[in-house]
């Protein structure tokens, strides 16, 4: 009979957005399960997304030095064992990450990976014979994992305290760039994405913070990163004293921080808004090339949160899983959803 497992190694490397869906499964899974012990092996931008959670130990992964190459996995698999690691749950499933899990079954571990469907997202992107139905979503299949390893997750919970976090408190140094909320409704507006195939319009973003800022009730903070992006969102803020751009002016632990007291996070199809549902926080989510039926809605996130281009104008959306994909005739596809309609949802979300 073999040995209980006692510590799980949760393996995810990148994205933003592919990381932070895994943490309110593990925020479940070590809360049903207190006595398991987890670790999470992944890039060291990304520790501050586990931040509290009890048993978890973060892995901070080194695949420019330590860990890169063929030998350098094997060495993360030393590194790992020394740890008392005595089974893996790959949520990454690549190479790196087989590799990895590998030496560990071989050495008579249990190991599990997230299936991601790829056959059924093949279906549902595809121009020809399209299969157009909802898809189960990456925590679904994260959370088939653990039930591979012996470990059923709930992620229905009523108790959100075992999903989300506490909201932050603001230190003197975002207070001072936010002010206090008092009685203002806070908005976060993230604009942009990876591909163009998946950014709403700046000409159409910029009616909708305008019209936002009309109501003095509203402060409305401004999420990217990068030079090129930092312009664009001081020259969408211009002019309006309750629009302010955070490029440039927090540490990314601060922006997390500000994020968990937003009252709605408007976001393209990114990580900007898997960070703010990881948080606990209402999203609203535009979707032009993708779509939520892939599996990627934002966690604890209605359906009606989604806003997406017009398929009876665009009827082979989605073209694309990522937003990757150009196909010609459908750049403006994102047009179809108009400002009035995000506006409204987001009003009606505060």
């Amino acid at each position: 009979m073999s040995k209980p497992i006692q510590h799980i190694a949760v393996i995810r490397l990148s994205a933003m957005g592919d990381v932070a869906m895994t943490v309110p499964v593990i925020r479940a899974l070590v809360n049903q399960y207190p006595q398991l012990q987890i670790t999470v092996v992944s890039r060291p931008f990304f520790k501050y997304f586990f931040e509290g959670i009890p048993n978890l130990h973060f892995f901070e992964v080194d695949i420019k030095n330590r860990h890169k190459g063929f030998m350098g996995l094997f060495q993360l698999y030393k590194d790992l064992k020394a740890l008392g690691v005595d089974a893996v749950a790959d949520l990454h499933n690549v190479l790196r990450s087989k590799v990895v899990r590998s030496f560990f079954a071989l050495n008579g571990a249990k190991v599990a990976f997230t299936n991601k469907g790829r056959a059924d997202k093949k279906a549902l992107t595809r121009a020809q014979n399209k299969i157009f139905k909802p898809l189960k979503s990456m925590f679904d299949r994260h959370v088939d994992t653990f039930q591979s390893l012996g470990f059923s997750i709930d992620l229905t919970q009523t108790n959100s305290q075992q999903l989300f976090p506490p909201k932050a408190v603001l230190s003197t140094t975002i207070l001072n760039l936010t002010g206090n909320k008092d009685h203002q409704k806070w908005i976060g507006i993230a604009p942009f994405a990876q591909y163009k195939g998946k950014v709403y319009p700046q000409d159409m973003m910029q009616t909708v913070i305008d019209d936002l800022a009309l109501d003095s009730t509203i402060k409305i903070f401004l999420f990217g990163g990068g030079a090129a992006e930092q312009s664009i969102l001081e020259e969408m803020a211009q002019g309006k004293t309750n629009v302010i751009s955070i490029v440039g002016k927090l540490k990314f632990d601060e922006e997390l921080h500000l994020i968990s007291n937003l009252d709605v996070m408007l976001s393209m199809d990114s990580g900007n808004a898997h960070i703010a549902a990881m948080l606990g926080v209402k999203v609203i989510t535009l979707w032009g090339a993708t779509h939520p039926y892939a599996g990627f809605v934002p966690f604890n996130q209605p359906l009606e949160y989604c806003l997406t281009a017009d398929r009876s104008l665009y009827p082979l959306l989605p073209t694309s899983v990522y937003g990757n994909k150009e196909v010609e005739g459908y750049q403006e596809a994102m047009r179809s959803i108009s400002p009035e309609e995000i506006t409204h949802k987001i009003m009606t979300v505060v």
